[in-house]
């Protein structure tokens, strides 16, 4: 008895063998129908196809009719219904006899396994709508309804050429995160982000390098999807809104000293390494002491303290530093009673032996010491608005946080606090009602963070993406290489990043560790491979199935790339590159980069010009 396998791997499994066990009984129906059809078309031949036999369209009867005939006339013209028989049976025994031949031809036959090494594959129209990137077609019935299924909305993730020739947008509205790879200057901000942040009609958050942002997509935001938009430019000396990150200390409520907490640790700690050092942890455990002092001091007042009024209370020439340290532990705090914190922290400066306390203070104050610029100073002394405003204002808000590359660097920790601040903020609380979360915002928010590794491990980033989109945020993050990503300075070897992003896209690698991942994640397949061996007069032709990688490593880092001229010294994108989109789940797209340029809507949009001032919420 031969023993039949499910070969069916992985997938494959549902579906396969049904279909395969389907085959025989449909063709043994075809044959009985074919001996049916075969009797009847005799009968009416004995009869010259004559009209009192009805039921007939031309020459041909249904296969049934001579039942109905046997019926009606059968005790009349037993010869010529045997006779009729007599030919039905020998068309059926003849096709059941060709039925078993090709049944036991089957059976001997070793069919190549299309499964055995892998089954990746590249996706199809069908995978690409299943994976929610693009619509399905409207059936008859919703057309006739007048259902149509709209144009996707979201965010751009790439495009995709079908068989035709045709671009069609790939776009992704689900909660999910996106993760890009894509090198300096190979088109993500005219393929992605500037499609996007000219179509996503909600609250968004921007890293924007050197203000091309603003410029191109502001102008749009604010007058058609009627975002109040903020450009929030630290270094600039005018043209920016304020943000006072003491401002958005939760002071009097439970909060308040993890607020503290959390922003003297990324204080002391601006490239989220960690507190490595006896002098950091020494230095956080003040900061939090005075902060919440001069807090609690100018409780009431207005503007509150910023962090450069805490550098001035460390650096004031006016009196000796042990005075601060008497003012924290005898003046009241918190309805009349000495804070226990700021008492502590004073206590702990006294007691320490003088070297020491002046290390701990030398610390701090090298960490503060960005914030003595005039320009940053006044950019933080108040706020235009809060945190919890991109969510919860009447209007939907988008911040672009613009940076110049020489600044880059040293903006870094107050990047650091803001983008911290704004997932601690947002993401504290869930509601529910009738067994599930409630929405608690207005509106939803989309990270954009382009070079993100660039800011330094931002802890709180990588531990909430398993979370976040539970709270209406959703982050698509942009790395140039993988490299970047995992190194000593980014997230290490052991991110999560990758593995908390649903989508994973890909533009043309520089680098041969990028090109192995996207290898990887594209899958290993099975190809045949056919052999023909010569011998004399006879010649033998085998075939064997062998595994191979869906995308190469040598074919990944060999992708097309876009094609660029140079006009005016600066090189310009004239025709789109090829492009990679993985959705977990999903066989891989194999795309095309999508050049906001080339569509005359988002050409219009982007022409709109940018406000010459921000808009400010307070």
């Amino acid at each position: 008895m031969t023993t039949q396998f499910n070969n069916a791997i992985g997938p494959q499994v549902r579906g396969v063998a049904a279909k395969s066990s389907r085959l025989i009984p449909v063709l043994a129906i075809g044959v009985l129908l074919g001996g049916l059809s075969a009797a009847t078309q005799y009968f009416a031949h004995t009869f010259q196809y004559h009209a009192s036999l009805g039921g007939h369209i031309g020459l041909i009867y249904p296969p049934w009719m001579i039942l109905e005939w046997l019926l009606k006339w059968g005790e009349h013209y037993p010869h010529q219904f045997t006779h009729a028989g007599s030919v039905g049976m020998m068309v059926t025994a003849a096709g059941l006899l060709i039925l078993l031949a090709i049944k036991t031809m089957s059976a001997r036959t070793v069919k190549p396994n299309p499964y055995l090494h892998g089954s990746a594959r590249w996706a199809g129209r069908k995978d690409i709508e299943a994976a929610g990137l693009m619509p399905r077609p409207s059936s008859l019935f919703e057309k006739l309804r007048g259902k149509e299924k709209r144009a996707p909305a979201g965010v751009y993730v790439g495009a995709w050429m079908d068989k035709q020739g045709r671009q069609h947008y790939l776009r992704h509205n689900g909660p999910e995160h996106i993760l890009c790879y894509a090198p300096t200057r190979s088109g993500k901000g005219v393929g992605l982000i500037v499609p996007t942040l000219l179509s996503w009609p909600e609250s968004t958050v921007i890293t924007d390098l050197k203000g091309e942002l603003w410029a191109l997509t502001a102008g749009w935001r604010q007058k058609h999807a009627h975002n109040k938009v903020l450009r929030f430019e630290p270094a600039a000396s005018s043209g920016s809104v304020h943000w006072n990150p003491l401002e958005e200390i939760r002071l009097g409520t439970e909060h308040e000293v993890g607020d503290v907490q959390n922003l003297a640790t990324l204080i002391v700690d601006p490239d989220g390494r960690g507190l490595e050092s006896h002098w950091q942890k020494s230095a956080q455990a003040l900061l939090v002491g005075v902060i919440l002092h001069a807090l609690y001091k100018a409780s009431g007042t207005h503007p509150k303290p910023s962090l450069s009024d805490i550098d001035a209370l460390f650096a004031d020439p006016e009196r000796d530093i042990t005075e601060l340290w008497m003012e924290m532990h005898q003046v009241s705090h918190d309805s009349g009673s000495n804070h226990r914190i700021i008492s502590a922290t004073a206590r702990d400066m006294m007691d320490r032996p003088d070297e020491e306390a002046g290390s701990v203070l030398s610390t701090v104050k090298s960490y503060l010491s960005l914030y003595r610029d005039p320009v940053i100073r006044e950019n933080i002394g108040d706020s235009h608005f809060h945190i919890r405003d991109l969510m919860q204002h009447a209007h939907p808000v988008s911040l672009y946080i613009v940076t110049r590359p020489t600044d880059k660097a040293r903006l870094r920790p107050l990047l650091r606090i803001l983008l911290n601040m704004i997932v601690r903020l947002l993401a504290d609380r869930m509601e529910f009602e009738k067994g599930r979360a409630k929405a608690h915002y207005r509106h939803r928010l989309l990270m954009m963070l382009d070079e993100f590794p660039s800011l330094g491990k931002l802890e709180i980033l990588q531990e909430s993406l398993a979370y976040l989109a539970g709270y209406g945020i959703k982050c698509y993050l942009i790395c140039q290489d993988i490299n970047q990503l995992r190194s000593r300075t980014g997230y290490g070897p052991d991110e999560t990043v990758t593995s908390n992003c649903h989508i994973q896209t890909a533009f043309p690698p520089n680098r041969v560790e990028t090109a192995e991942h996207l290898s990887k994640l594209t899958g290993q397949t099975t190809i045949t491979k056919e052999q023909v061996t010569q011998g004399g007069k006879h010649s033998s032709r085998t075939t064997q199935e062998i595994q191979r990688s869906l995308l190469t490593v040598d074919e990944c880092l060999r992708m097309p790339g876009p094609v660029k001229a140079v006009k005016d010294g600066q090189d310009v994108i004239e025709e789109a590159g090829d492009m990679i989109v993985y959705v977990a789940g999903f066989p891989a797209i194999y795309g095309r980069q999508p050049l906001y340029f080339q569509d005359r809507i988002f050409q219009a949009r982007a022409e709109i010009p940018a406000p010459s001032q921000s808009d400010r919420l307070n």
